[in-house]
């Protein structure tokens, strides 16, 4: 009976422990990759971030403080999401030091995921524009190193 109550009062126990959600691709490895989407996916979180950005600037003087709030939070979220792919995606699974241009593609996604960062602590579009410039750089690099 005791063992019984300790087995469950363990299960209740971690059912109670909140879940930590991870939306990178597996790292199994499973074999099914889609680099292009994967890019594409990084150029629509920069068009969200260069949106919000200019709705905060937009509603920083008005009384809509929450909807203010809103567009902060939805930056910062999808800055997360473009570094998530960067860090998950390419520089764990995708680009090996096999690779031709291995040190510039390291290069270019270690600037991404940077300015990735200023974009969350700051609404200057400029960082976005270097945003851009970055990703197409880098799509060209990595298509030139590997085929499907």
């Amino acid at each position: 009976m005791h063992r019984q109550f300790i087995s469950f009062s363990l299960v209740f126990t971690l059912l109670l422990i909140p879940s930590v959600s991870a939306f990178s691709h597996c790292e199994i490895p499973c074999g099914i990759y889609d680099d292009k989407m994967r890019i594409t996916m990084l150029e629509e979180h920069i068009t969200t971030i260069e949106k919000a950005m200019g709705q905060i600037m937009d509603l920083q003087d008005g009384d809509n403080k929450n909807q203010l709030i809103r567009w902060v939070v939805n930056k910062e979220d999808h800055a997360n999401q473009f570094q998530e792919i960067v860090s998950q995606y390419f520089l764990t699974q995708r680009i090996k030091k096999e690779d031709k241009q291995y040190g510039q593609m390291l290069e270019v996604l270690h600037q991404m995921l940077v300015y990735a960062m200023k974009c969350k602590q700051t609404v200057d579009l400029d960082n976005v524009a270097k945003l851009k410039e970055l990703v197409n750089e880098f799509d060209k690099l990595y298509f030139a190193s590997h085929t499907e």
